[in-house]
């Protein structure tokens, strides 16, 4: 697809500043240090500052304090991050599917599809699953029974979403990922094994979600797994059983939430950050990489833990609550050394 819009366009788009000429072309994105002429680069973190000044870009998104170090166009925002962010819609290289089914597609009679419905090649959709307008769903991907689907979801190719699932309206699911599969639900038995507990909730899924690839959600034992409005969920992320995560939260890749887990709005877990079952996290929190929350976090703020050499669990506890105080013992001891 050819990419060529004036800078006036994108401006007003925008609604940024605009210093220069609003009649060049733009036709590409790229960074500060790599952008050519017709490219748009922008300036969000500071450290890039440097490079600002030796650009070959045609235009550069940025901050009104920045703008006296560039001779060239520039469209002044107040957040230039998110300026790029929105225009990328404008220069995305995946192309639109046409509606329609494909021929080799199973669709059952009982489902409700409207018209300019995507249906890719070897699709299954399953008896009572409603698809609502501008949904598209690729190659190989299966739909359960009684699963609705909101107006313009996107499901990649190989997604399994299971029966009782509900997406709202622009919901994105990459490619891998199962929604809706059983929760990890046993009873162990007296004479050893397991008693397998038939997850019978369902998965809720609120609006303008994105799912990346190969992450699961589990349905809920009883009642529903909870996803809300705009979460965004990074590829390779477990969330189990009953799970609630507040609207805006963002999980990163390979953080994981036990059962029961109920994480606030505008939360944020690094890479591998994991919530353990029936632990309540409130709005406004942020874990760094590979966190362990082992309890109820009350108070905003960011939070991390550390490792220790692996030992027996009964040790690690009793050093863990040690390492906990070593800041209070370590201030101790410099008042007893400074009383001498």
């Amino acid at each position: 697809m050819n990419h060529d819009y004036s800078l006036t366009e994108i401006a007003e788009f925008l609604n940024a500043e605009l210093r220069g000429d609003g009649s060049v072309r733009i036709t590409g994105l790229n960074t500060l240090q790599d952008a050519a002429a017709g490219d748009l680069a922008f300036l969000a973190n500071p450290k890039y500052a440097s490079q600002l000044s030796g650009s070959s870009a045609e235009a550069v998104m940025l901050k009104a304090e920045q703008a006296e170090a560039f001779a060239g166009n520039c469209l002044i925002l107040d957040n230039p991050y998110l300026g790029y962010a929105k225009i990328t819609a404008w220069f995305t290289t995946v192309s639109c599917a046409v509606a329609g089914i494909h021929s080799s597609a199973v669709v059952h009679d009982s489902a409700e599809v409207e018209d300019d419905v995507y249906i890719g090649p070897n699709v299954v959709i399953d008896a009572g699953v409603k698809i609502a307008s501008g949904c598209s769903i690729s190659a190989n991907s299966h739909v359960g029974s009684g699963s609705v689907l909101g107006q313009n979801c996107q499901i990649a190719s190989n997604v399994s979403i299971y029966h009782d699932v509900v997406l709202g309206s622009g919901v994105t699911v990459h490619s891998g990922s199962v929604i809706g599969a059983d929760g990890f639900g046993f009873a162990p038995k007296a004479e050893g094994g397991w008693q397998k507990i038939h997850q019978i909730g369902g998965v809720r899924i609120g609006n303008n979600v994105e799912i990346g690839a190969c992450t699961t959600i589990d349905r809920g034992a009883l009642a529903h797994t909870v996803i809300g409005n705009g979460v965004i969920l990074d590829n390779h992320v477990q969330i189990a059983h009953n799970c609630v995560v507040g609207d805006n939260s963002a999980l990163a890749a390979y953080s994981g939430l036990a059962g029961s887990a109920n994480i606030g709005r505008n939360c944020i877990l690094g890479g591998d950050a994991c919530v353990v079952g029936h632990v309540t996290i409130c709005d406004n929190v942020m874990l760094t990489a590979r966190t362990l929350v082992t309890k109820n976090i009350t108070e905003p703020g960011s939070y991390s833990s550390g490792s220790t050499p692996m030992m027996k669990t009964t040790d690690w506890r009793k050093n863990s609550v040690r390492i906990g105080q070593l800041n209070d013992m370590a201030h101790r001891l410099k008042k007893i050394e400074n009383e001498k």
